[in-house]
């Protein structure tokens, strides 16, 4: 995990804190991919990345997947993708601030498919709240947090094997 760069994943098309990422990834030296289906606009800087990953139903969500992994950070609503994300060892963060985690994912996959079930079954749910500015600071300092967990982790790791190979 520590040779490999930490790489931040957006799931792009109706992600409200892409300014925020790229400022705090920037701020970090972090390389970002922003995934949407199809053309999306984004910074020129070297260290963010356009993807237009295809129209299909889930093809920014299968090209997030197919790459997240241990040590990346995952930006996403998407509570199945969220889950894909953390079975696949990556760090994910909801537009708001929210962590999944392997403890968490699965109760939140399961109300998800509830809440699904319910509308589809002609019950009014309502949607989720409105984003707030609350939401976005939460947002901001979750990215943060996780960044610099993963830092002092590869520390962490680089410090005991550079120990292993001396003694």
């Amino acid at each position: 995990m520590t040779d490999t760069p930490i790489r931040i994943y957006v799931d792009a098309d109706a992600c409200p804190v892409k300014d925020e990422i790229y400022r705090v990834a920037l701020r970090h030296g972090v390389p970002v991919s922003v995934v949407a289906g199809n053309f999306i606009r984004v910074p020129q800087d070297p260290l963010i990345e356009r993807i237009a990953a295809g129209s299909g139903m889930d093809a920014a969500d299968d090209w997030i997947a197919e790459r997240a992994r241990p040590g990346d950070v995952v930006v996403t609503s998407d509570i199945p993708l969220a889950s894909r994300c953390v079975k696949a060892g990556a760090e994910v963060i909801a537009p708001n601030g929210k962590l999944f985690t392997e403890e968490t994912i699965g109760m939140t996959l399961a109300v998800r498919n509830l809440m699904t079930d319910l509308r589809s079954a002609g019950e009014v749910t309502g949607g989720p709240r409105s984003f707030s500015p609350r939401d976005r600071s939460a947002f901001l300092s979750a990215l943060d947090q996780t960044l610099r967990r993963i830092h002092r982790r590869r520390a962490d790791q680089a410090a005991t094997s550079q120990n292993l190979s001396q003694g």
